[in-house]
């Protein structure tokens, strides 16, 4: 069995959603990456991760490294997985569209059923027995 993607849907407030948006375009990355990259530090770390601003982060340290450790993605990739959620979020939007075609659909066909009188085959049939005699060829 192989792992599975699944997605995350959280809301936040207009300002922080900025933000974030500023801080993937400086980092050149989707927001889906940047998230990404924080949910893969939190599990990497159990959960145990801090933020620090990145001038105590170097008091303590020799060494060159940098956090977060960067890693290059292809714009291209990136640019295809942006392409692709909304592609996904159209076809979501035409579901939604069709559902409620059908169900307007549905309820014409009850109304229509309420207004008019339905005349069953079997009722046209269930005349008396003579007159299906005299129809009859011997």
């Amino acid at each position: 069995m192989g792992n599975k993607n699944k997605t995350i849907s959280f809301r936040v407030n207009e300002d922080a959603f900025e933000t974030l948006r500023e801080i993937a375009e400086e980092r050149d990355l989707s927001l889906s990456a940047v998230f990404r990259d924080y949910v893969d530090t939190l599990v990497a770390h159990d959960g145990q991760v801090r933020v620090v601003p990145e001038h105590e982060l170097n008091e303590g340290e020799e060494d060159d490294s940098t956090f977060p450790p960067k890693v290059e993605v292809p714009k291209s990739f990136v640019r295809e997985h942006e392409r692709l959620e909304l592609e996904a979020e159209h076809l979501r939007e035409q579901l939604e569209e069709h559902k409620r075609y059908v169900t307007e659909l549905r309820q014409r066909l009850e109304e229509q059923s309420d207004e008019e009188d339905v005349i069953q085959l079997e009722e046209l049939d269930g005349g008396d027995d003579e007159d299906e005699q005299s129809y009859r060829f011997t």
